[in-house]
């Protein structure tokens, strides 16, 4: 099992997804001989799991039953334990795209964290790109380390302890991208540009504060980067409903001959019609972050 590489059994020491419901999910290490506790009863790894397909529906001892699914960035990103507050799917998508990301990407980043964005910029990258991670909390540097060799992805990053603002990335001339999510942004603006390589890239920083968007947007223009711009994303999900509409009535056709000795047929109820619409919805899910990007001009 890699987060990167799709595997169809699983194995012993592989990280598999337990599915219990749609807002009920949680990660599990797969351990011969372990067993895990649900509310479906116990899931016992060495006859349940190991050597069954991801995917599979898995009966637990109450008799109740679960999917063991395979980790994916976006599993992980909803069950991963909180070090720090984390990117969703929506930003991290738009990352992504607008960095313009691809296998065989040098990418800087700075700070790991809980490691959701990261896990997304590995598998985007891989197999031949390098993801080159600062986090400046020696606990959190450790742990997300050890998360990346449990998730068999540890030979595609390098994870450094240092400070982005003070010290870097700790590479020169090297990255397609950079992506910058620390309190003060604009203090590593220069070190990012650094890292990059000659023949230019892009850079992204994320800020929950508008404040901060206008200083590191100031540091990127006073250190050339070009076509400099924030963006806010919010997700609005449409609820699909069958409505049912009445056909309407428009009387007897004008155009129709009527034969003296016909009766006419009095009018019969009209049924309905079933369409599929959007429901757009009551609460939206507010303001999470400003995405900031620029570009670093050829040289």
């Amino acid at each position: 099992m890699s987060f990167v590489e799709y595997s169809d059994c699983i194995q012993d020491g592989d990280v598999a997804i337990v599915y219990l419901g749609h807002e009920s999910m949680t990660p599990v290490k797969v351990k011969r001989g372990a067993q895990t506790q649900t509310r479906y009863g116990v899931i016992r790894h060495s006859t349940d799991l190991i050597g069954q397909r991801y995917g599979s529906k898995v009966t637990c001892s109450k008799g109740g039953w679960v999917y063991v699914l395979h980790p994916t960035p976006e599993l992980w990103t909803v069950n991963l334990p909180h070090r720090t507050q984390i990117l969703y799917t929506t930003d991290i998508a738009t990352i992504t795209m607008m960095l313009e990301l691809k296998p065989g990407s040098v990418v800087c980043e700075s700070g790991t964290g809980s490691g959701s964005l990261s896990h997304a910029i590995l598998r985007t990258i891989a197999p031949t790109g390098h993801l080159h991670t600062v986090e400046f909390h020696q606990q959190r540097s450790e742990k997300v380390l050890e998360e990346f060799k449990e998730h068999r992805v540890d030979h595609l990053v390098t994870v450094r302890n240092q400070d982005a603002c003070k010290d870097g990335f700790g590479v020169t001339g090297v990255a397609d991208a950079v992506f910058l999510d620390i309190p003060s942004p604009w203090e590593a603006v220069g070190h990012a540009k650094a890292a990059m390589k000659k023949h230019g890239g892009r850079v992204c920083s994320f800020s929950p504060c508008i404040e901060q968007v206008q200083k590191t947007c100031e540091a990127f223009s006073d250190q050339g980067f070009e076509d400099i711009n924030s963006i806010e994303v919010l997700l609005r999900v449409h609820d699909v409903r069958t409505v049912y509409l009445p056909l309407p009535d428009f009387g007897p056709d004008p155009s129709a001959q009527i034969q003296p000795d016909s009766t006419i047929t009095p009018p019969q109820n009209h049924a309905s019609i079933a369409i599929k619409t959007t429901i757009p919805p009551r609460d939206v899910q507010g303001h999470t972050g400003y995405l900031t990007f620029a570009t670093k001009p050829r040289t």
